[in-house]
């Protein structure tokens, strides 16, 4: 760009772009010694150049400062960041898509309040996670939107008295828009921000995730079966099998939360335009991105092996009244108001606590006791896949519902 603006001539142009392209290859092998001398890793670069084709090599700064170069840098690599966890939660998704396919038909209680509510399919659980990851798939590319904006050529503050052509640089890195305020652009950290907010909320959605997976392997629930290779045993009783990996990844959760508070914390008091507080978004920003890129890798390789016990989830489906909702509404198709509805069925399911029965176990005659609209036909409401083959509202569990959702992921892709 400053060689076509003639800001300095082509022949040095030439030269430092040949002289830039060696010492990228010496990083990339990591043959490029860097100096701690030398104030950052501009200096680092500008000198290394300047030893390597002369005097020209001091021109590389031209018409740019340490401010503008620094808010560039951030941008490129949360540029390319973004992508990469966005790819990964596109894989992620498939997942979880495939894991929903295949188990299909397990029945498995959904719950409110951690207690038995309703059965559900093992699928549209999964499935209610594809939906959150769907959501920050959305907010990443929001953000990627307003980190894709070139601060270059704002120069400390002020932009330049130099005829750059921004729009031009723009377009060779890439970059979709230009900054509009050379103030605001070298001070702007709000980009950083919505990446650790939206990096914030994907951790959530991964921690509640893996609280499920660890109150499921554990005896007490006994759905699940973590593979070994992502569990470890006691230290001292030899029949544990922790799962170490859904609780590293709950717990990771805090660091990610924590950066966002100081990133926050840290711009809530700076003065336009750039402050020396702000190379602490280096460390937040770089830790944020590789824990999500390690979470996310590590659920892609742990979800698709974890063993599902069909059996125990559908007897505990079968408990705690599951299907009590379903009398309800069966009361109501024979043209009971829901709320008495409501309380006639909370009366049957009073009779069967105090009585030790369930609710499929009660006579007909025991049924009519609570209402003389109840006939024969009321056991089809008690039964588990019948339940469950019933939520055909749009966004329910019913199967063929469940299946449509796949399929329609299938097409998304």
């Amino acid at each position: 760009m400053l060689g076509k603006q003639k800001i300095i001539s082509h022949a040095d142009a030439e030269l430092i772009i040949q002289g830039l392209n060696v010492i990228k290859e010496e990083i990339k092998r990591g043959k490029f010694k860097f100096n701690d001398e030398l104030e950052d890793v501009h200096m680092n670069i500008e000198h290394a150049l300047i030893k390597k084709i002369g005097s020209a090599g001091g021109k590389l700064h031209t018409a740019r400062s340490r401010n503008d170069q620094v808010a560039l840098d951030l941008r490129l690599f949360l540029r390319d960041g973004i992508r990469e966890i966005l790819e990964l939660i596109s894989d992620f998704r498939n997942v979880l898509a495939s894991l929903s396919k295949k188990h299909i038909d397990i029945i498995m209680p959904g719950y409110t309040h951690l207690q038995r509510a309703q059965p559900v399919l093992l699928s549209h659980h999964l499935l209610a996670y594809h939906e959150m990851f769907e959501r920050d798939k959305e907010r990443f590319n929001e953000c990627l939107k307003r980190v894709n904006i070139m601060p270059l050529g704002s120069a400390a503050l002020a932009g330049t008295t130099l005829p750059v052509d921004r729009k031009y640089a723009a377009r060779l890195l890439k970059f979709q828009a230009i900054s509009k305020n050379s103030m605001d652009a070298v001070s702007d950290r709000d980009f950083v921000i919505e990446f650790l907010s939206s990096s914030g909320i994907l951790m959530v959605h991964l921690s509640r995730l893996a609280e499920d997976i660890i109150l499921w392997s554990s005896q007490e629930f006994g759905f699940a079966e973590l593979p070994d290779a992502y569990s470890t045993g006691s230290s001292i009783m030899p029949q544990k099998k922790n799962p170490d990996v859904p609780e590293l990844i709950r717990g990771k959760t805090g660091r990610v939360f924590g950066h966002l508070t100081a990133m926050l914390t840290v711009l809530k008091g700076i003065p336009l335009t750039y402050n020396r507080d702000l190379q602490e978004d280096k460390e937040p920003v770089f830790d944020t991105a590789d824990t999500l890129k390690s979470c996310l890798s590590v659920l892609i390789r742990m979800m698709p092996e974890i063993k599902f016990n069909k059996k125990t989830m559908e007897r505990a489906a079968l408990g705690g009244f599951s299907t009590a909702t379903d009398l309800a509404e069966y009361l109501v198709r024979k043209k009971i108001p829901f709320r008495n509805a409501h309380e006639i069925t909370g009366k049957v399911v009073k009779y069967c606590i105090s009585n030790n029965k369930a609710l499929k176990d009660l006579t007909i005659k025991e049924f009519r006791q609570f209402s003389k609209l109840i006939k024969k036909d009321v056991y089809n409401y008690n039964d588990l896949k019948e339940s469950v083959k019933r939520k055909t509202s749009y966004g329910g569990t019913a199967k063929e519902r469940v299946l449509a959702s796949i399929r329609q992921i299938s097409i998304n892709k």
